[in-house]
């Protein structure tokens, strides 16, 4: 199972930036995928998460109404949309998906079997 995490970069605050997962030996149709970020010094947040088998969205509290998780054009991937991005959005972004995810404790990493390798996002003027 591979995670490829892509579209990560620098934006002035305001801006916007879209991830992109793609998942290869994973069947995502049942399963859910995940974005966590880790910003330097800090410990490693949940920031959403969709379930491929109901199309279910879960939000961290800091990025509702200005992140938008969906599924990718792309067969296995899943887009992050990153609008009206702010410096404290700086962090390295890793998706994430597993067999046994939970609906309520996703935002912990429980299920998450698989990590792709983070991809850089930095919102700075």
């Amino acid at each position: 199972v591979q995670l490829q995490a892509s579209g990560g970069g620098s934006v002035q605050p305001g801006g916007s930036l879209r991830l992109s997962c793609a998942v290869s030996g994973f069947a995502l149709d049942f399963y859910a995928i995940a974005w966590f970020r880790q910003a330097p010094g800090k410990e490693r947040e949940g920031v959403s998460c969709f379930s491929a088998s109901d199309g279910a969205t879960y939000y961290a509290d800091s990025v509702k109404g200005r992140f938008t998780i969906s599924r990718g054009n792309a067969k296995n991937t899943v887009t992050l949309q990153m609008n009206s991005l702010k410096p404290e959005d700086t962090a390295v972004y890793y998706c994430a998906t597993g067999y046994n995810w939970y609906a309520s404790s996703w935002y912990l990493g429980d299920g998450m079997d698989f990590w792709g390798k983070g991809a850089l996002v930095t919102v700075s003027s």
